[in-house]
């Protein structure tokens, strides 16, 4: 890897003489220089041949709630006044990541437009077309660079009167680690750094001081939708969403004749998640738990420990929506989405309490049904137990799920009609559940035959 920056990836060093250059930076400003008041038209994204190299050249471009689809580039401090920037506000910086052609993400303009119809802030698009294009290993070497020229830049807001913690970065994958490397020049003091499936290579098994990581901002979140490839596949915030265990996104291609789609889908998803979370009240919502086999297996139901009973939930909301003055740091959460917007599922525990044990397994297929939706999952009673219990997600509130249908599934000895049957009591309740909240239970004991439906009315009223 090239090594033309200060800072180099093997080296804390380097690192403490970059942050120094960059304090001297904050410094040498102030030459007295200052554009007349003037209009300017708006301006846009560059586009870079991936053939010419990875010069930076970034442009810092303001987006206001007053003209949301005119981006002004800011050369000058008294840009910012001049453009209406708005102190008095939150301001979000979207940082894109790496692009291999050298194009405008597709994604950038309704994200920023989306951003400042759901909420009143400064919205800053930080294009870095230019160093993010080619090889991206070459990319990767840009970070500290731009990492550099965006710290000089919110210097510049905090000489007008900004807050560091009314300073909120969204960055995607590469992009997130910028983010990171920003605020780690700002000693963790930034309000809050989102990360949309930050950048696994050469990130995954790099420092703290080199990648995203809890220390760089009052709050930081990440997305993770493509951990087995593109994306991180190790927490770096104080809560990382793990989206339907963070690879293998639902809707997204599977086979690599779909081409490019089935490169990026996965990675891409966490953007889109995101962006609908700001659009749509459906909650986003998360689960603390180990591992993404014990949340299917329903022994995650509650935010208890450590969130104090606030689920994590991806959008605006402060800190996530985590009731906690400072939260604890790389908390796995995990979630399940459909395959288009809104994405949100409504998460519940579903279990089978046999009357009597069975001397082997017992698997049971159950199926929810609304108007003409159906959510099924299988659930399996081990050989001498009672109960079996798994985790299912529906897209319609459990109160307006007409029916439940259970089936027992026959044992792998097709040759053998099973004609066996079990008894007893299904039973569910919605997510989160703590102690104090009560399952539904069927009134009545049930009786389910091999390979023949059963129906069941669930009786959960609305909230």
């Amino acid at each position: 890897m090239p090594k033309e920056t200060c800072f180099t990836m093997a080296s804390s060093l380097s690192r403490c003489f970059c942050f120094l250059g960059m304090m001297l930076l904050f410094f040498s400003k102030g030459s007295g220089h200052e554009l007349p008041l003037v209009h300017q038209k708006c301006s846009d994204f560059q586009n870079a041949n991936f053939l010419r190299g990875t010069n930076l050249n970034v442009q810092f471009l303001l987006f206001t709630p007053l003209d949301p689809s005119c981006g002004k580039l800011v050369r000058e401090s008294s840009d910012l006044q001049n453009f209406g920037f708005n102190t008095s506000l939150e301001t979000k910086l979207i940082i894109h990541g790496f692009r291999a052609l050298g194009t405008k993400p597709s994604w950038i303009d309704k994200f920023i437009q989306t951003l400042l119809r759901v909420a009143d802030v400064n919205v800053i698009a930080v294009d870095w077309v230019y160093g993010s294009t080619g090889v991206y290993y070459s990319a990767v070497d840009n970070v500290i660079k731009l990492g550099l020229e965006i710290s000089q830049f919110i210097s510049n807001l905090l000489v007008l009167g900004v807050s560091e913690s009314s300073i909120h970065i969204i960055g995607v994958s590469l992009g997130a680690h910028v983010g990171g490397m920003v605020g780690y020049f700002y000693k963790g003091q930034l309000g809050r750094i989102t990360g949309l499936d930050p950048a696994g290579p050469e990130y995954t098994k790099a420092s703290l001081e080199e990648r995203l990581d809890p220390g760089d901002a009052l709050f930081v979140e990440a997305i993770h939708t493509d951990t087995d490839n593109l994306g991180i596949r190790i927490p770096v915030g104080h809560v990382d969403y793990f989206v339907n265990g963070g690879q293998d996104q639902p809707g997204c291609p599977s086979f690599i004749h779909a081409g490019y789609n089935y490169l990026i889908c996965d990675h891409m998803r966490a953007v889109h998640l995101y962006l609908s979370a700001l659009e749509d009240t459906c909650p986003l919502m998360a689960f603390p738990c180990a591992s993404f086999k014990d949340f299917l297996l329903g022994r995650c139901l509650d935010c208890a420990d450590p969130f104090q009973h606030s689920c994590p939930r991806i959008g605006l909301l402060e800190q996530g929506g985590i009731n906690m003055e400072k939260p604890p740091k790389e908390v796995k959460v995990y979630l399940l989405t459909t395959s288009k917007a809104p994405y949100c599922l409504y998460h519940s525990l579903v279990e089978f309490h046999l009357q009597k044990v069975r001397n082997k397994n017992t698997n049971i297929e159950i199926t929810l049904h609304s108007s003409n939706l159906t959510t099924s999952i299988k659930i399996t009673i081990l050989k001498n137990q009672f109960i079996g219990k798994g985790l299912i997600a529906h897209s319609i509130p459990h109160c307006h799920i007409n029916q439940v249908i259970l089936k027992v599934l026959s044992s792998n000895h097709v040759w053998k009609k099973d004609k066996s049957s079990i008894t007893g009591r299904f039973c569910a309740i919605p997510l989160p559940a703590n102690q104090s909240t009560k399952m539904w239970c069927s009134s009545e004991l049930m009786t389910l035959q091999t390979n023949v439906n059963s129906f069941a009315k669930l009786e959960i009223p609305c909230a």
